[in-house]
């Protein structure tokens, strides 16, 4: 296993739930915890060669809200195609809001969009960024 070269860290009103939400439904798995008391503080969570920190929100940062299907920004997960349809599904029985079904893009992306519980966007998809053409 590598050493992820980017790291996302976002900052969560509720860091417990979506520590859960983020396992539960996208599939990373908890690889360091930090808590101060019963407060968690820091959580590294990782898929595959991601990785996510998930810190306390203390100080009330503003999120985008939603525009058509998007909200202007958010993560991009690479999966293969049998695991987009999973997390759709985990998605929906989660309660999860999905601002793109399961699609195939012009670039060959199988993908689904999700919105997390306090508003930021998940793209789980097959395509491989950074790849030079061919």
């Amino acid at each position: 296993m590598t050493t992820a070269r980017l790291t996302a860290f976002l900052c969560y009103r509720d860091p417990d739930a979506m520590v859960g939400w983020i396992t539960e439904v996208l599939g990373f798995h908890v690889v360091r915890c930090f808590r101060y008391g019963d407060n968690l503080a820091h959580a590294e969570l990782r898929c595959g060669d991601a990785v996510v920190c998930v810190q306390a929100d203390d100080r009330g940062y503003d999120i985008p809200s939603v525009k058509g299907d998007c909200v202007g920004a958010g993560l991009y997960v690479v999966v293969d195609a049998a695991e987009v349809s999973a997390v759709h599904e985990r998605a929906l029985a989660a309660g999860t809001r999905v601002l793109i079904a399961p699609e195939t893009t012009a670039w060959g992306n199988f993908r689904v969009e999700l919105l997390d519980p306090e508003g930021r966007q998940w793209s789980i998809g097959t395509y491989l960024p950074g790849q030079p053409d061919l």
